[in-house]
């Protein structure tokens, strides 16, 4: 084992659970002030609740075992799991204590971006109820088939910090509840604006802070493998960015900060399959054309099917991991994927575009199955939104009984 990589990965794994505070503060800062609490306990409850199953089963169900579709419970509590060596996983530079730590802080935010779909109507129970089965049912199985040896990895499709297993089941899982749980009341006809922009930039800047533990830190060492992963991290988003921008500028003349920090995320989702993998200029290009696409998902799509994914995890986490996941298919460098054995498309072979694209559209199918049936589920035992009344008046009071605005006395419109 090396003791740099040990360090490394340790920083990371506090960096990837930074992101989930962080996420709080963009969703809190995007919703009505009324409701600003309430969605940021949506995004904190995840590090409790996946934090305990993760410790309990969710490892062993995750990276245990050499079934297809999901692990075992040989490592039930964590039981044969050294702290101080890779006897699981000798192939890694860190001990398996250290990689399930790691591996844990990803369960956490996945079930975390979730919560933006339903923001503003969706009672707090259910939702910790539909957390803790989607984890054992749809997160769990994926991570396995995609990253413990599964059927996936079989495939030798390549995911390397969470397109399918974090961003496109997270993203995919949002739009189906917002579907089954329906709109807020007003919607498409009142105007909902961020009650505090000052928030979005907040947990945008430490969401990309973070997003660095999270990419560089799936390399599972400090090698050069990270350092590309890291540097890629930093280019897409950035050209994410400025190419959200320049679309506000080209399309409605003003460009704003709250599509600055929206184009800054989807860069960095969408570079996050292939962060290991691709090239300085082609995380350029997939930055620079992911924002488009995000763009005409959240202003033109989500408008003519009147679907209403609040906070737009669907737009940003769902497209943006489907759109990465297909550029790394295209892009993958040989030299960066040699252990894979193929490379991008435009390299000269297909092999690893249609595994990505296989893996991408199975995640899509098993994902909202799964998710679908859970709250459906769900519902048979108890109603999923709250009433008319209580959404009006706000659900920081009416789940929690709190005010972040003790001075704010009305109704948001």
């Amino acid at each position: 084992m090396n003791t740099g990589s040990i360090a490394f990965i340790l920083i990371c794994a506090a960096l990837v659970l930074l992101m989930t505070p962080a996420l709080a503060f963009f969703y809190g800062g995007l919703e009505r002030r009324k409701n600003v609490l309430n969605t940021m306990m949506m995004s904190l409850i995840p590090m409790a609740l996946a934090s305990l199953l993760w410790i309990m089963f969710g490892f062993s169900l995750s990276f245990s075992g050499s079934g297809d579709w999901i692990g075992n419970f040989n490592h039930f509590f964590m039981n044969g799991v050294d702290m101080g060596k890779n006897i699981l996983f000798p192939a890694n530079q860190i001990p398996d204590g250290l990689f399930s730590a790691f591996q844990m802080m990803f369960s956490i935010i996945t079930v975390a971006l979730i919560t933006g779909s339903v923001a503003g109507r969706m009672r707090f129970t259910p939702l910790m109820i539909f957390m803790v089965c989607w984890l054992i049912l749809v997160y769990y199985p994926l991570a396995h088939m995609v990253w413990g040896g599964g059927f996936l990895a079989k495939m030798h499709a390549i995911d390397f910090a969470g397109g399918d297993v974090v961003h496109i089941s997270s993203g995919i899982t949002g739009l189906v509840l917002a579907l089954v749980v329906g709109k807020r009341s007003g919607y498409q006809r009142l105007e909902y604006r961020p009650h505090n922009i000052p928030f979005v930039v907040l947990g945008t800047g430490l969401l990309w802070f973070g997003w660095f533990g999270f990419n560089a830190g799936s390399a599972l060492a400090a090698n050069g493998v990270a350092i590309n992963a890291f540097l890629t991290t930093n280019t897409a988003a950035a050209a994410a960015m400025l190419s959200w921008v320049l679309i506000e500028k080209i399309l409605i003349g003003k460009p704003s900060i709250v599509g600055a920090c929206s184009g800054a995320v989807v860069g960095l989702v969408a570079i996050t399959p292939g962060a290991g993998f691709v090239s300085l200029w082609s995380a350029m290009l997939i930055g620079f054309l992911v924002s488009p696409v995000s763009y005409f998902m959240m202003s033109v799509v989500k408008k003519k099917f009147g679907y209403d994914d609040a906070l737009d995890a669907f737009g940003c986490h769902g497209i943006g991991g489907i759109f990465g996941g297909i550029m790394t298919g295209i892009f993958t460098t040989p030299a960066l994927a040699l252990e894979k054995g193929y490379s991008g498309l435009i390299y000269g072979s297909s092999k690893l575009f249609f595994a990505n694209l296989f893996a991408i559209v199975f995640t899509l199918v098993f994902t909202v199955v799964m998710s679908f049936i859970i709250i459906k589920v769900i519902a048979l035992f108890m109603p999923l939104r709250v009433s008319k009344r209580e959404e009006a008046i706000g659900l920081d009071d009416s789940e929690h009984e709190e005010t972040a605005y003790p001075t704010f006395l009305g109704l948001d419109a």
